[in-house]
C-alpha cells in the first residue's frame, strides 16, 4: 500500500516562501508519476506540478509556472514543491499523489490512485 505524507504548510505573507515535502512509502519511487495538486475553497482541484519519478519531464499549470519548482530526492523517497513569491490566489490544501508512469493525462486527477491528506497553504495579503 503507498502511502504519502505532505508537510511543510503554514501562514506566510504575501512575497514569500514556502517548501512543501511529501513523503513516498510502500512503493517504488521510479515507477510512478509524482503530482502536486491543491484545492482552495469553493473550488475544484486543481494541478499545480507533476513530475516523472524516473527523471523525466516535469510539468507547471500556467498558474504557478516561474514561482514554484517541484523536485525529488530519490535517497529519501520525498518529492518537493518549492514555492516562491507566493500571492493570495496561492492559498490552498495542497495535496501530492501518485500515478502509474504510463498515465495519459498527468495533470488529471482522476489519473492519481494515491493521496496524501493536504497540507494547508495560506498566503496573507
Amino acid at each position: 500500500q503507498v502511502t504519502l505524507i505532505e508537510s511543510g504548510g503554514g501562514l506566510v505573507q504575501a512575497g514569500g516562501s514556502l517548501r512543501l515535502s511529501c513523503a513516498v512509502s510502500g512503493g517504488t519511487f521510479s515507477r510512478f508519476l509524482m503530482g502536486w495538486f491543491r484545492q482552495a475553497p469553493g473550488k475544484e482541484r486543481e494541478f499545480v506540478a507533476v513530475l516523472r519519478g524516473d527523471g523525466g519531464a516535469l510539468r507547471y499549470s500556467d498558474s504557478v509556472k516561474g514561482r514554484f519548482s517541484i523536485s525529488k530526492d530519490l535517497t529519501v523517497n520525498t518529492v518537493y514543491l518549492q514555492m516562491n513569491s507566493l500571492v493570495s490566489e496561492d492559498t490552498a490544501v495542497y495535496y501530492c499523489a501518485v500515478a502509474p508512469l504510463w498515465a495519459a493525462q498527468p495533470m488529471d486527477a482522476s489519473m492519481y490512485d494515491h493521496w496524501g491528506q493536504g497540507t494547508q497553504v495560506t498566503v496573507s495579503s
